[in-house]
């Protein structure tokens, strides 16, 4: 299945959507998940069922209380020896929020150390040189990274949001300074969380960022996939990557079994990235996913 290079990654990735408030097609359950998940206990019940049910790699966002989380994982390394994280990063909201609050020079003022460059950098909106965005990066990285010191993170992914900005506005380097920055600095493979998978493979190829490590939406109805459904079962067929299929479920507008079976006939996806927040459901989901990777 995999092949061989880099990072072994599991065929099945629990993500944390489900914990956050996040659900695409529906505020008032997102609301209501809001709420369950409020006291960390009730989000490591859901995380020990998935490792029961044999999951054992979290991708996560860098929100706040991932950080308990990994408080709760540092203190208990005996129960889970083999316990791997994903971190995504930057949690968006996080940023976007200080930017609302205090405007782009003070929010970036807010998440990075003051050492005098920064506020060279950004007063009188100076263009950024390479080197600064390399900088910036690095710093960007370190302050998300934080919360995981001494927990296993073998792949560090850039979120859709950051990604697909940086393609959209052409500063293709800033993820060549992600990619060479998780590798020196983290021991980590670089993954990117894509919205436009053809489009982002152009660009790592122009970066000679090899056989790179991309997440995006791919399921049955085209949910959230820029450029449709053709293009991407093209891409996954014909080019050089290793995928994470997530949105699988397109937000629970197809059946689980229809859409794991979607998902599992596409050549070369990697692994499947999905969220539940039942035993039942993770059961459920996993079971079909060893079921129709056998049969693919």
């Amino acid at each position: 299945m995999s092949n061989n290079s880099g990072h072994p990654m599991d065929r099945v990735l629990f993500g944390d959507n489900q914990f956050f408030g996040v659900n695409h097609m529906s505020e008032e359950k997102a609301r209501a998940q809001q709420m369950r998940f409020q006291d960390l206990q009730s989000v490591i019940d859901v995380l020990d069922a998935a490792y029961q049910e044999g999951i054992r790699t979290f991708m996560c966002t860098t929100h706040d209380r991932v950080g308990e989380i990994c408080d709760h994982f540092r203190a208990n390394r005996a129960k889970y020896p083999d316990y791997v994280f994903y971190p995504c990063m930057p949690y968006a909201h996080k940023y976007a929020n200080a930017v609302t609050e205090h405007g782009m020079v003070d929010a970036l003022r807010m998440f990075l150390p003051d050492d005098g460059a920064l506020g060279a950098m950004v007063k009188g909106g100076v263009a950024l040189a390479n080197k600064d965005v390399r900088t910036i990066m690095q710093l960007l990285v370190d302050a998300e990274m934080k919360m995981f010191h001494g927990l296993s993170t073998p792949v560090i992914f850039i979120q859709n949001v950051v990604t697909d900005l940086l393609l959209g506005i052409g500063m293709k380097d800033a993820l060549r300074f992600f990619a060479d920055h998780v590798r020196e600095k983290y021991n980590a493979e670089p993954g990117f969380i894509t919205m436009n998978l053809p489009r982002l493979l152009d660009v790592l190829d122009e970066l000679k960022i090899d056989n790179p490590i991309v997440c995006a939406n791919i399921n049955k109805i085209g949910f959230r996939m820029c450029g449709g459904i053709e293009a991407y079962e093209k891409t996954i067929a014909t080019r050089r990557f290793r995928p994470i299929a997530m949105s699988v479920l397109a937000s629970g507008a197809l059946s689980p079994k229809e859409a794991i079976d979607y998902v599992c006939r596409q050549p070369k996806i990697e692994s499947i990235v999905f969220g539940a927040s039942s035993r039942g459901n993770i059961r459920q989901t996993k079971a079909l996913i060893d079921e129709l990777t056998v049969a693919a």
